[in-house]
């Protein structure tokens, strides 16, 4: 099955074939499955929280005074902690001690990751076309990210019986945000590999990302000790310890998919099955169902309510 932040691309299969017998799809595959390939070079500060939250030891005043290092990501994570998404008791915090607090340090670690990540994005100083590249997919890993989180409100609402109350819309924007996080390495490969004198189309490119982004976003995520439910959303595969619930993120991002496909007219969700529950049919029947002006102000309300 493709990523599921690959929505917006068409799909072609003699495409497909091609772009699996080049060079690069054969560097890019060794490079992943030998674990050599370069993680995002993030801020030291997210690299120092990242390394903190995987210590039992931890307290929530050695993450603040860390996250104090860096005054951008710090305003970032007190606005998420004051949004409508994350500050579920509608309580105004001012310092980052209490945002910390509030969120918990491993939110603050997503938060931060997740941040830093779609900066990267933004300020990549690569090729035109790669520089193109990683800021649509920064719009849309937000896109898709907001759409999530929207599933996961219709489902806690819709829910009577408050048996989904283990879900987090925060958690589901964050886990959408972080999904195709293996991109930002597969292009600086590709610009690396046409830097070195080679040379390959870029639509052949893309596909060659569009298959090995699931094992990329892993080896990144898995190596950062980020929890299951990001690791299948970011693979679009099921784990072990995340089968057991009625839904799961998983099942939300492939709702999320699928009416995006739906929103953009894409041809193949004709052949495009997803297996749901029904609170899950109910959440994707209500969002169908809005108008295309609807669905995009419900997009942008979601991101402003974040803190995006």
């Amino acid at each position: 099955m493709d990523h599921l932040s690959f929505f917006w691309l068409s799909h072609d299969k003699e495409k497909v074939l091609a772009a699996l017998r080049t060079e690069f799809s054969q560097l890019a595959a060794k490079s992943i499955s030998s674990g050599n390939i370069q993680l995002p070079p993030i801020p030291d500060v997210v690299l120092k929280i990242q390394k903190l939250c995987t210590l039992e030891c931890t307290l929530i005043k050695e993450v603040s005074d860390t996250l104090l290092e860096d005054p951008g990501l710090t305003a970032i994570v007190i606005r998420m902690a004051n949004s409508v998404v994350f500050n579920r008791r509608n309580i105004t915090c001012t310092d980052v001690l209490t945002a910390v607090s509030r969120l918990g340090i491993f939110r603050v670690r997503d938060i931060v990751t997740a941040q830093a990540i779609e900066q990267l994005k933004h300020s990549s100083d690569l090729n035109k076309d790669c520089n193109t590249l990683l800021r649509k997919s920064a719009a849309r890993s937000r896109e898709f990210a907001a759409v999530m989180t929207m599933v996961c409100q219709e489902l806690i609402n819709s829910c009577e019986d408050n048996s989904l109350d283990y879900l987090e819309p925060e958690k589901a924007l964050l886990t959408g945000l972080l999904a195709d996080i293996g991109l930002f390495c597969l292009v600086n490969e590709y610009y690396d590999y046409l830097e070195r004198g080679n040379y390959l189309d870029l639509d052949l490119a893309i596909y060659v990302f569009d298959k090995e982004c699931n094992d990329t976003s892993y080896h990144i995520l898995n190596h950062w000790q980020f929890d299951v439910d990001f690791l299948a959303v970011a693979t679009n595969e099921h784990k072990k310890s995340n089968t057991q619930q009625s839904i799961n993120y998983l099942d939300m991002a492939r709702i999320a998919n699928h009416l995006l496909m739906f929103r953009s007219k894409d041809d193949a969700i004709e052949d495009h099955d997803i297996e749901i529950t029904l609170e899950g049919a109910e959440a994707l029947y209500t969002l169908s169902n809005l108008t295309d002006a609807q669905f995009s102000d419900r997009i942008k309300e979601t991101l402003r309510s974040s803190g995006l």
